[in-house]
């Protein structure tokens, strides 16, 4: 198992790679899937992101199968499920690194900004608006959200425990315009 900070500059190195190529090419060989199906999992960062079909974060860091842990949900926020799956993946697989990975132009979080929906998806922009207040420019928005989750990521009492012993909580944010992702938390 590699480092928190070993984990956050492999997955800068993928999101150049991911940057400066037309194609992603994915190893899913039978070799491959038996492996997985024999050995288990060892991810080496749990990725929190967002359910856009945009934004997909096993090719923005270029990574491979059993690399990432990933966690996917409306605008990237964080309940009692989400942290079920992030102490699972800590705690069981010993991954070092949690990442929220928010995104410019999101629609959960335009609908927070700019919208008062009705349904399932208020639980979702209540919690946006809870993180982002009265900010209404995107990006900002999407950093204020981002540090929310990470606020609830550490509050975790289990989450604290591994803390200390070496898991680290980030923020990141991925431009749909251009491919960056910025860790900005």
């Amino acid at each position: 198992m590699i480092t928190a900070e070993e984990a956050i500059e492999r997955l800068k190195k993928g999101n150049e790679q991911y940057v400066s190529v037309d194609t992603f090419h994915a190893d899913i060989s039978p070799d491959t899937l038996e492996h997985f199906a024999k050995n288990g999992q060892e991810p080496y960062a749990i990725i929190i992101g967002c359910s856009d079909s945009r934004v997909i974060p096993e090719r923005i860091f270029h990574a491979a199968m059993g690399d990432l842990f990933t966690i996917r949900v409306a605008g990237n926020v964080i309940d009692d499920h989400q942290l079920g799956s992030i102490e699972y993946a800590a705690g069981h697989l010993g991954t070092k690194l949690i990442v929220v990975l928010g995104h410019t132009r999101c629609g959960a979080v335009t609908a927070a900004i700019h919208h008062d929906p009705d349904g399932y998806i208020k639980y979702i922009t209540d919690e946006i608006k809870k993180a982002i207040g009265q900010e209404t420019d995107d990006y900002r928005a999407a950093v204020l959200n981002v540090r929310q989750s990470v606020r609830i990521i550490e509050s975790s009492l289990e989450i604290q425990k591994d803390e200390a012993e070496g898991l680290k909580v980030v923020g990141a944010v991925y431009r749909i315009e251009n491919g960056t992702v910025e860790f900005c938390v």
